[in-house]
């Protein structure tokens, strides 16, 4: 068996366990062995801040795909074909295009003189053009365009899973729709909910490309910290050092939902 999976193994050897072995290593030596990156990110604000914002926009854009993500995964999952089949191109249809693209999309549809804004003051609901973009609210939006997929997919997959024969028992029983919706189907689809929560989430702590562009260099998430540590003021260390939290951080979010959901369930192994 050792043999059979000594490809594999050394594929993870080479791709995960070198590079984060070699980041977490230069964040604790600068010519000798420090802890001073790991000091500065606890002591000082501009680290915090960072922190903060990415945990906050990750809740909010987590909480966005929920929302618009769960009536269509319910439709998909509910409607024959071929209408489910159309949802779910839509869905996946963003997939054949590049973030980056979708990202400067975004940019182009709300800014000052996008499309967006030409509507709004054209139907005489603002006075003037409002800046939708290079701030945390063009930022939330595009993510959420961007992540909607990821909380669709698992939700569509649980709910694909749930009899109708369970749905045709609740009615039978007297029950109406929202009456079983609520004891019947909500329950069964929760695995996929924390599936769709935890992806998206993760995905968003290390977000960069759309922050980026769309936040202005006002909207400074963790990845950002990194990548301005590295390319400005060359500082590996403490850009190993943020990164190593931020891995923390995950590590910490996949064990708090492993110990309700198993994670062979939360990536959809069963």
């Amino acid at each position: 068996m050792l043999l059979l999976a000594s490809p594999a193994l050394l594929v993870v050897l080479a791709l995960v366990v070198v590079p984060v072995g070699w980041f977490l290593g230069l964040s604790v030596y600068d010519g000798g062995f420090t802890i001073e990156h790991y000091r500065r990110i606890f002591v000082e604000d501009v680290y915090w801040r960072s922190f903060a914002l990415t945990f906050r926009i990750a809740l909010v854009v987590t909480a966005g795909t929920l929302l618009l993500g769960y009536p269509v995964a319910y439709a998909a999952a509910r409607l024959a074909r071929p209408w489910d089949v159309l949802i779910l191109l839509c869905v996946v249809l963003p997939f054949w295009t590049s973030v980056l693209v979708r990202t400067y999309a975004w940019l182009v549809l709300l800014q000052r003189t996008g499309l967006v804004n030409q509507l709004l003051t054209g139907l005489d609901l603002v006075g003037e053009p409002l800046a939708l973009v290079h701030n945390e609210f063009g930022t939330v939006v595009a993510m959420v365009h961007i992540l909607l997929p990821f909380m669709v997919l698992p939700l569509y997959a649980a709910m694909k899973k749930i009899p109708d024969e369970l749905i045709l028992a609740g009615a039978s029983l007297g029950g109406g729709p929202m009456h079983v919706f609520r004891r019947v189907f909500l329950p069964l689809s929760l695995p996929g909910v924390v599936a769709g929560l935890t992806l998206v989430f993760v995905l968003c702590l290390g977000f960069y490309i759309t922050p980026e562009l769309l936040g202005g260099g006002r909207t400074i998430m963790v990845s950002m910290v990194v990548s301005r540590n590295v390319e400005l003021y060359n500082q590996w260390g403490a850009a190993s050092a943020v990164a190593g939290v931020l891995l923390l951080a995950v590590l910490a979010v996949f064990f708090v939902v492993g110990r309700f959901l198993p994670l062979d369930r939360l990536l959809g192994q069963k």
